[in-house]
């Protein structure tokens, strides 16, 4: 039998917590499957990476990997008043955004990015001027 190939800008791969890996849709919002999501994207415009809103990972840290093109991401202070830490991603490059913290992504370029974390819990929050 002939396995299939995988579109990896059209689908997600979830791997499970009982060693299965299965295609499954993209989701940028929690999932309650238990499985650790790599997904996939070719974005060109900083609405396509959610740029004004904040997002964060409660149950596990995520590996933001910039295949192609060039991002930056910043990290909401941690507190009040404080400024807003930003890394830079090139191509081939990736950065561990630690568990539980806020984070968002502005684009230099079009840009290929792929997201490794454990989805469930993610919250989404829309970015004010005060963070």
């Amino acid at each position: 039998m002939m396995t299939p190939v995988i579109d990896l800008f059209a689908s997600a791969l979830q791997f499970r917590p009982d060693g299965d890996v299965r295609v499954a849709e993209r989701r940028m919002t929690s999932s309650d499957s238990g499985a650790w999501q790599i997904a996939t994207f070719h974005v060109e415009t900083d609405a396509e990476v959610h740029a004004d809103h904040w997002e964060m990972h409660p149950e596990a840290e995520e590996a933001v990997c910039c295949l192609t093109g060039g991002v930056r991401l910043y990290f909401r202070p941690t507190t009040p008043g404080g400024a807003e830490d930003m890394v830079r991603l090139s191509a081939g490059t990736a950065v561990i955004v630690p568990r539980g913290r806020w984070h968002r992504l502005e684009l230099n370029a079009p840009s290929d990015l792929m997201s490794i974390t454990l989805r469930h819990g993610t919250r989404l929050e829309r970015r004010t001027r005060t963070h």
